[in-house]
């Protein structure tokens, strides 16, 4: 098994099945039946992407595990992704930081992983990478909507980027694991994406007439599955019924 490479894959994996799974709790929920549909599209887009990447890394560890095992029997230890997309949900201001921030992050790391040396990880970011540039506009203009809105929506905005800044650096974080594929073509250095993100993200913000307040306290440890809370209470959610019914086919 070429553990790196499936420990990569399971971050990329992992982190879009958690964000799928949190956008998907807005269902019937959101604040318009057209803003629950996009929710529940975009989440859509996310599990597609991890069955393509869970059910890649599978492949690697070649223990007989699928995306569906993968996904349903793990424990939240076992997970790896990042403490941004597993933070609950919050207000629809603060489920739209939260995506504005991730979208931004993972449309320039699948544009650079399009010419991964692995050639079955730049298929999936290929693809990957149209409907997320798709995310990462929609969730733009909705900062910008709401920034540059109400005095009520445009404080709720600013505590939601607030809130979520603290979890970005541990996207552009580095270990050992990352360090070996990026000697060998297949990941992608962070800090060839950190630039460019910081100037996205301060364009938006500063057309929706907000800012940017460092953290002081950045949070990291979701790479190795060290979470916040928040992931086992979902997850005790997402795998109810496959964890019950184990043997059960859909």
């Amino acid at each position: 098994m070429d553990k790196a490479l499936f420990e990569y894959l399971l971050r990329l994996g992992d982190d879009s099945l958690v964000l799928a799974q949190r956008l998907c709790e807005w269902s019937s929920r959101a604040p318009t039946l057209e803003v629950d549909l996009s929710l529940s599209n975009l989440g859509l887009d996310l599990v597609g992407q991890a069955q393509l990447l869970l059910g890649y890394a599978g492949e690697v560890e070649g223990q007989g595990r699928d995306e569906d095992r993968l996904a349903y029997h793990r424990d939240a230890e076992e997970y790896r992704n990042c403490l941004l997309v597993e933070q609950p949900n919050g207000d629809f201001a603060q489920t739209m930081a939260r995506h504005f921030l991730f979208s931004i992050y993972r449309e320039l790391l699948l544009d650079e992983l399009v010419g991964s040396s692995d050639t079955r990880l730049a298929e999936i970011a290929a693809k990957a990478v149209k409907e997320t540039r798709y995310h990462a506009e929609l969730a733009s203009d909705w900062v910008i909507r709401l920034g540059d809105g109400t005095e009520e929506s445009h404080r709720r905005m600013q505590d939601g980027l607030d809130w979520f800044w603290r979890f970005v650096d541990e996207m552009f974080a580095v270990d050992e694991v990352e360090r070996v594929l990026i000697e060998r073509g297949i990941a992608v250095d962070p800090a060839v994406t950190r630039e460019a993100f910081d100037a996205r993200v301060t364009q938006v913000v500063k057309s929706a007439t907000l800012e940017v307040k460092p953290s002081t306290w950045p949070q990291t440890g979701g790479r190795q599955g060290n979470h916040t809370e928040h992931l086992s209470t979902m997850l005790a959610e997402m795998q109810v019924l496959p964890r019950r019914y184990p043997e059960a086919t859909w």
